[in-house]
């Protein structure tokens, strides 16, 4: 049995920068094949591809903020309380934004013709995606919007979290389906395709099995004397 002597010392501070780039390359290779992205990020992701075409420079990460913005006012007139702490989480959504457009660019000149090679792509980026969700679970640092969304108002209705996560990914990815008919045609699916489907099935295992392994081999610590202020 492992004691929490045998473990090595993991920041949660440095779980929250790995857990932003690993998320950020994650959803950058499952862009890349487009087998359809997370449920979660799909309205953003159609969001971008539509005014993309009016304005060039509107990236995927700015789409991420933005919508994630609009999100966290949502929130606050649900609850109807503001807490500077929020505004934690949009910053987090902001840096997130920049990495995962760098990232994007650095995924995009990698070869993928082959459907084997899409396929593992893939995986890699749902693996990914799972590593960096699992180390967001491990630092005090505010999450994205995303997240702090389900966590207060599942709180606030007292409803399970887990419950409530579901019935959120999947108010998502209707609001991404509605978003592609509107936006690209009816039954023109955009972002939302067979990807999302599996990925929304066993992502939440993967990232179970990720936890429990940074909970066995890793005991997480703070370097900074900083958790009051989250």
């Amino acid at each position: 049995m492992e004691t929490d002597r045998q473990k090595k010392i993991f920041y949660s501070e440095l779980a929250y920068i790995l857990g932003i780039v690993f998320v950020a390359f994650g959803v950058a290779f499952m862009e890349m094949v487009d087998f359809g992205v997370s449920m979660v990020v799909a309205p953003a992701y159609i969001l971008h591809l539509k005014l993309v075409q009016t304005w060039s420079f509107f990236s995927f990460g700015m789409a991420e903020y933005t919508l994630q913005a609009v999100l966290l006012v949502v929130m606050m007139l649900v609850l109807r309380r503001f807490k500077i702490s929020y505004l934690f989480s949009f910053v987090t959504a902001f840096i997130y934004g920049i990495v995962l457009d760098l990232c994007m660019a650095a995924v995009a000149g990698i070869p993928r013709e082959s459907m084997i090679a899409r396929i593992l792509y893939y995986a890699l980026g749902m693996f990914l995606c799972a590593i960096g969700i699992s180390l967001f679970f491990h630092t005090y640092i505010a999450p994205e919007v995303y997240e702090l969304f389900v966590k207060e108002v599942s709180a606030k209705f007292n409803v399970e979290i887990h419950r409530f996560k579901t019935g959120y990914d999947i108010c998502s990815c209707l609001v991404g389906v509605i978003l592609s008919f509107c936006f690209f045609g009816l039954w023109v699916f955009k972002g939302v395709k067979v990807g999302t489907i599996v990925c929304a099935l066993i992502n939440g295992a993967i990232i179970g099995l990720c936890s429990r392994f940074f909970d066995r081999f890793f005991e997480f610590r703070d370097a900074l004397k900083l958790r009051k202020y989250f």
